[in-house]
């Protein structure tokens, strides 16, 4: 498989109003393990139209093509959720250093 800079690892998103389907165009990688594995968990409804050395195509219904607002988090809840996040950390590294003190 030849080697592509960023910008040249593009996805493409085509659909209309009067068809069903919408196709994708991909040569990101990470994007193809995705749909491939859509691809072979509902083979009925996404469809792996071209492969190349270096894209893939693919066909699904347009419903699944979303769009979504940005989320909003308050300053209080990013406070208290990085606390949280910390004290699991926190926690998680003392129940390591325990059990590497047992072992000694």
């Amino acid at each position: 498989m030849a080697v592509l800079t960023k910008y040249e690892q593009e996805t493409i998103i085509n659909f209309n109003v009067a068809e069903t389907d919408a196709v994708v165009y991909t040569r990101d990688k990470a994007v193809m393990r995705k749909l491939d594995a859509l691809v072979n968990e509902f083979p009925e409804v996404y469809k792996c139209l071209k492969v190349t050395d270096i894209d893939k195509t693919y066909s699904m219904p347009k419903k699944y093509v979303k769009y979504r607002k940005p989320r909003r988090v308050s300053e209080k809840i990013r406070e208290q959720r990085k606390e949280m996040m910390q004290n699991i950390n926190n926690t998680q590294k003392n129940r390591l250093i325990d059990f590497n003190t047992e072992l000694r």
